[in-house]
C-alpha cells in the first residue's frame, strides 16, 4: 500500500527506537494516527517537552529537567554510599522501588572486547575523583550479572584500590545474565539488601 510521505517518516522514526521493528512501528503509526486527539498530539506535546527541557546530569548522568539532576540534588539520600551502574534504565529500576537510598554513578556501559568498548569509552575517569571529593564510604557495583560487566567490576575496583573505599556487590538475587531494568522491585530490594563485600 501507498503510504504519504509524513507516515512513511513516522514509521521509519519509530521503527529506529529501540524495542520497535517496523511492523510494531506500523501499527503504533495506525494507533497514533486513529487516535490523534488523544494519543497522538499528546504525544507530540511530551515528545516537544523532553526535546526542549531534558538535560544529562554532569554528576551522574542521569537524565532530569535540573542539572544537577534531583537525585545528587537531594539532601535526605545518602551520600556516603554510591551506587554504580551500567545505564539509566538500572537507575530507573532502583529506583521504581525505593530500594536505595544513596547516590549513583552511570557508567554509560559496560567493557567490551568484542564490542570495541574500553575504558575511556565509559564514564569512568569522574569516578575516582567523586569518591574522594564527596567522601564516599561505600561503592555498591549493581552491573549486570554477564562476563563483560564482571570485567568492568575488577577493572573499577583496581580503579578504585587507593581509594580504600568499601566495595560491595549486589547479591545473588540477580540472575546471570539479569538486567535490573528487567527484574522486579523485590529482586531487586533482597540484591541490595544482602550486597557483599568485595
Amino acid at each position: 500500500m501507498q503510504k504519504s510521505d509524513d507516515i512513511q517518516n513516522l514509521i521509519k522514526a519509530l521503527s529506529r527506537i529501540q524495542g520497535f521493528g517496523n511492523r510494531s512501528a506500523v501499527r503504533a503509526t495506525i494507533n497514533l494516527i486513529s487516535n490523534k486527539e488523544e494519543k497522538l498530539e499528546p504525544l507530540i506535546d511530551a515528545l516537544s517537552s523532553v526535546a526542549n527541557n531534558i538535560k544529562t546530569c554532569p554528576v551522574c548522568g542521569n537524565f532530569d529537567t535540573v542539572s544537577p539532576c534531583s537525585i545528587c540534588n537531594d539532601i535526605k539520600r545518602d551520600s556516603k554510599v554510591l551506587c554504580v551502574i551500567a545505564d539509566i534504565s538500572s537507575l530507573w529500576a532502583m529506583e521504581r522501588g525505593n530500594i536505595f537510598n544513596g547516590k549513583y554513578h552511570i557508567t554509560g556501559g559496560i567493557l567490551s572486547a568484542i564490542n570495541g568498548i574500553e575504558p575511556s569509552d565509559l564514564n569512568l575517569s569522574s569516578l575516582k575523583s567523586r569518591i574522594i571529593n564527596e567522601k564516599i564510604e561505600e561503592v555498591i557495583l549493581a552491573l549486570p550479572a554477564t562476563v563483560d560487566a564482571k570485567i568492568t567490576s575488577h577493572y573499577i575496583i583496581n580503579l578504585l584500590k587507593e581509594t580504600n573505599v568499601k566495595i560491595t556487590e549486589l547479591a545473588h538475587g540477580v540472575p546471570l545474565g539479569g538486567e535490573l531494568d528487567y527484574l522486579d522491585e523485590g529482586t531487586i530490594g533482597e540484591a541490595i539488601r544482602q550486597r557483599k563485600l568485595i
